[in-house]
């Protein structure tokens, strides 16, 4: 009986330490800054706004064990529209890479990794598109998230509606690491 009860204490103990580094993925940015309103660069150049439309320069830490790749996404979920507004979809980031420079997600993908796709956005493209909510809507949440996966490469077709892709993130995801930032105009 001894033996079990420390087989579970030892059990116990490495699943807390395992919960606790899972905890620790974390996100950060220079200027995607929680609580603080989009600056100028990150905000679309087009549908009547007149930004910079670069995406933010990322970095992150602490993935879980077991990741193969990334995602990142960037979501608008007070998007007049019942289903929120996909700004960016990023994925097949290789399990090496934790930071992404600003810019990255222009729609040539240049600052991007070897072998990471962009998604297309509810813009109707690929790559990065910024903050634009509709005036008058107050200020919107952007929820950028990095997600940590358990496949080197999600199995989706090349033109993925944003859901899909984010179906598979959803189906291959080990943990995430989140900022959420607002604009309004």
């Amino acid at each position: 009986m001894k033996l079990h009860f420390h087989t579970l204490c030892a059990a116990l103990l490495l699943a807390s330490l395992s919960t606790a580094r899972a905890d620790d993925f974390s996100l950060r940015s220079p200027t995607f800054q929680a609580e603080k309103s989009l600056p100028h660069a990150h905000v679309y150049n087009g549908f009547g706004c007149s930004g910079g439309n670069r995406s933010p320069a990322l970095q992150w830490q602490n993935a879980p064990a077991g990741t193969k790749s990334f995602a990142i996404t960037l979501y608008d979920p007070d998007a007049p529209t019942g289903s929120g507004w996909w700004h960016w979809v990023v994925y097949n980031i290789p399990a090496q890479v934790q930071a992404l420079p600003e810019d990255a997600g222009n729609a040539k993908g240049q600052g991007l990794p070897v072998g990471a796709m962009q998604g297309r956005t509810d813009f109707g493209t690929p790559g990065f598109g910024g903050a634009c909510p509709p005036a008058g809507t107050g200020a919107h949440r952007y929820v950028m998230t990095v997600h940590a996966l358990k496949v080197e490469q999600l199995p989706v077709p090349a033109d993925a509606s944003p859901a899909m892709v984010g179906f598979m993130i959803h189906m291959n995801r080990l943990g995430s690491a989140v900022l959420q930032s607002s604009y309004g105009r």
